[in-house]
C-alpha cells in the first residue's frame, strides 16, 4: 500500500504529465497513439494510477523530449577513482585541507 506521500506525488506526476501534453496541444488520442498505449492507460496515468509500468513512463517522458530529467531522479554516483583520473589527466593538483 502507497503512503499518502507516495500517492500524493504519482497524482502531481499525472498533472505535469497532462500539462506537458496540453502545452504542446496534442490531443489524448494521439499522444496514447505515439506511446502506443490505449487512451484509458494514459487517462490513468494523467491520474497518478501506480498501476501504469515504468516504462510507459520513461515512453512518454521521451516523446515529450523530458526524458533527461527522469536521470536526475537517482544520480549516477560520483567515482573519486574516474575524479582523479580526470585530475591527473589535466595536471590540476588539489591540496590537502588542513583540518583546524
Amino acid at each position: 500500500m502507497l503512503s499518502d506521500i507516495e500517492i500524493k506525488t504519482l497524482k502531481e506526476m499525472g498533472l505535469r504529465l497532462k500539462n506537458a501534453r496540453l502545452k504542446r496541444n496534442d490531443p489524448q488520442k494521439e499522444f496514447a497513439f505515439r506511446i502506443k498505449v490505449s487512451i484509458p492507460t494514459l487517462h490513468k496515468m494523467e491520474q497518478g494510477s501506480p498501476s501504469v509500468a515504468i516504462g510507459t513512463w520513461i515512453k512518454a517522458l521521451s516523446k515529450l523530449g523530458i526524458l533527461k530529467n527522469f536521470n536526475e531522479l537517482i544520480p549516477p554516483e560520483k567515482s573519486l577513482f574516474k575524479k582523479y583520473e580526470s585530475l591527473k589527466k589535466t595536471g590540476a593538483k588539489q591540496r590537502a585541507r588542513r583540518k583546524i
